[in-house]
């Protein structure tokens, strides 16, 4: 499911490419033309561009360089959000067997320190009768969150599309956030997270959470620089059973790549639910009860601990 269009995208590549490629050249060269070293052939597919004196001119498509990456927003954009969205995830918890892919994509993703996880999944069992399941946790994005209101320095905020996100160049690592929030799924970083000059030395961006920094929090982020790309988070691809699915409320769809759902008709008929929903925390993920399993639960990892019951 692309959840926005991707047209105006490939349209400010295009801008972007012409206007990096022609810059600092004078309108009498051929900025694309090959040099006598250069190896690219001629495709003889012409492509019309505006030049930096306002002039079009065509080139052959083969000598135009891709742009790696368009530029981050700013955190100023970041903490406003994607307007016109209320973004929402569905846990099928029927569909998971534990292989953390989830979890490892997320980590990856986002260079955190090897000893954290922002992405948890915890053995569960409603009661001693009662089959056990897996749970993947992430933080909840409440619409209500209660971090936010104990944050002393609007470190921790919520935006217009439902997103709840960390700005680390303010925070101050006091962890008044981490007591508030009752899902445990905040994490402090204690030590260096080993990053690469490349990564630390970039300025930090409240979509990517990159780089984490010492001495601050950090927690899953719902990856909204994927999702302003039109991709869905880590996560949620790099399932293979499609436990994630992730959307917008307002056009009522979730997708786990693979399958796009109604959301409200998934939700009403298939029994969806809240964490402690009793909290009014009101939750934007939401979880489908482990009935009808896709796979036996098995534990070969960490056979005889104790599991935990939800309800306790």
């Amino acid at each position: 499911m692309k959840i926005n269009d991707t047209s105006r995208r490939e349209f400010i590549t295009s801008g972007l490419l012409a206007s990096l490629a022609i810059a600092g050249c004078s309108t009498k060269e051929n900025p694309f033309a090959p040099d006598e070293n250069d190896l690219v052939q001629p495709s003889g597919e012409k492509v019309k561009l505006l030049s930096v004196d306002g002039e079009i001119i065509e080139v052959d498509k083969a000598f135009l360089k891709p742009v790696p990456d368009l530029p981050t927003v700013s955190n100023e954009a970041a903490r406003i959000g994607i307007k016109g969205k209320k973004f929402v995830m569905v846990i099928d918890l029927s569909r998971c067997k534990s292989l953390k892919k989830c979890q490892t994509a997320c980590n990856h993703m986002h260079h955190i320190h090897p000893d954290q996880n922002w992405i948890k999944v915890y053995a569960m069992q409603d009661a001693d009768h009662t089959a056990p399941y897996w749970q993947p946790t992430t933080c909840m994005h409440c619409d209500e969150p209660p971090c936010v209101k104990v944050c002393p320095v609007d470190a921790t905020f919520k935006r217009q599309d439902g997103i709840v996100l960390i700005d680390s160049d303010r925070c101050i690592g006091c962890r008044f956030c981490m007591a508030a929030c009752p899902y445990s799924t905040r994490v402090f970083n204690w030590e260096d997270p080993g990053l690469s000059k490349e990564i630390a030395d970039k300025p930090y961006s409240c979509e990517t959470s990159v780089p984490q920094k010492t001495g601050t929090v950090g927690k899953c982020d719902f990856c909204p620089d994927m999702v302003r790309q039109g991709s869905l988070p880590h996560c949620v691809s790099a399932c293979p059973n499609g436990v994630f699915m992730f959307g917008d409320m307002n056009e009522d769809t979730v997708s786990n790549g693979p399958e796009t759902f109604r959301f409200s008709d998934l939700i009403r008929d298939k029994a969806g639910y809240r964490l402690m929903e009793d909290l009014g925390t009101k939750p934007s993920v939401y979880y489908l009860p482990p009935v009808n399993r896709n796979f036996p639960f098995e534990n070969k990892e960490e056979e005889g601990t104790e599991k935990i019951n939800p309800k306790s």
